[in-house]
């Protein structure tokens, strides 16, 4: 298994581009990242944020670590996107997504990936409104995929969310979003959140990570790894006790034939936790980790 690092562990602690892939190489071991717009705004002029994006792509690269994709974090997720109920919201969303494509290979990555979006309370509840968004929705994700390749975008990651409010919330949802993307100019992949995909309020029996994987698995290009209760989407690190065991990851993903496949520990923890708790927290949580997986 590839066992790698999302970067939102760091955000409003760790923010030196050296000082940053010194501790993911040095103290934590890891040699596969999955970067975060948390810590570079894709809005943000470019002649800066590219400058800036240039910084931790040398740093990581002296490392010799590896920045596989450049992912949206806790900041674009709260906005609607591409799921918008204003035409212009939607239209800005196009805007940003091919500002963060530009990010992406500035800081030497192939591959972006975000969520798509919420909708708004009326209509999420209105089907005939869901189904124009989610064909809208569709032709915008194609429109970045057409800018993706004049870029060398190579791969566009969307991850599955668990909000029935968002596109897409469930495996047979999943599926379909990637088979209507089929046509696109680049390839459309999957992220898949364990605990997203074990969030038993919304998916009830679904709530299955071998249902996911084995509905899902040609079309899964990340994972994210995070220890829950199933009741909420907690991101917790794997020091705190919940329904999640390394052997039950490793095998779910070897059963799937995944193994090859990117798996991000992805921990959000409180702003007020203490620096030194945190980077402690997340050091255990990729050992037990391993351990689990080498077991």
């Amino acid at each position: 298994m590839i066992l790698g690092l999302n970067l939102s562990f760091a955000v409003k602690r760790w923010l030196e581009p050296d000082v940053l892939a010194s501790m993911v190489s040095d103290r934590f071991g890891v040699k596969n990242v999955q970067f975060t717009f948390d810590l570079l705004d894709p809005w943000w002029p470019e002649f800066i944020r590219d400058g800036l994006a240039k910084r931790y792509k040398e740093a990581f690269a002296e490392k010799g670590v590896s920045i596989d994709s450049v992912f949206g974090g806790l900041a674009s997720y709260t906005y609607p996107q591409f799921l918008s109920p204003f035409a212009e919201g939607r239209e800005a969303a196009l805007i940003f997504f091919k500002r963060a494509v530009d990010m992406t290979l500035a800081l030497g990555s192939k591959v972006m990936g975000t969520p798509v979006g919420g909708m708004s309370n009326r209509d999420a509840n209105d089907p005939v409104r869901r189904s124009e968004l989610y064909a809208e929705m569709l032709g915008l994700l194609k429109q970045l995929a057409s800018y993706g390749k004049e870029k060398s975008l190579e791969q566009i990651h969307i991850e599955a969310t668990p909000l029935v409010t968002e596109f897409p919330h469930s495996p047979q949802a999943s599926v379909k979003l990637m088979e209507d993307l089929k046509d696109a100019d680049i390839e459309f992949k999957l992220l898949i959140d364990w605990g997203h995909a074990l969030y038993k309020p919304l998916l009830g029996p679904e709530a299955d990570i071998d249902l996911w994987f084995s509905k899902c698995g040609p079309y899964v290009g990340s994972i994210h790894l995070q220890q829950t209760d199933g009741l909420l989407d907690r991101h917790w690190d794997f020091t705190v006790e919940g329904i999640l065991t390394p052997k039950m990851i490793k095998d779910a993903t070897e059963k799937a034939s995944l193994g090859d496949v990117g798996s991000y520990l992805e921990v959000v923890p409180a702003f007020e936790s203490p620096d030194d708790e945190v980077g402690e927290r997340i050091k255990k949580s990729l050992d037990i980790l391993r351990q689990g997986f080498d077991a």
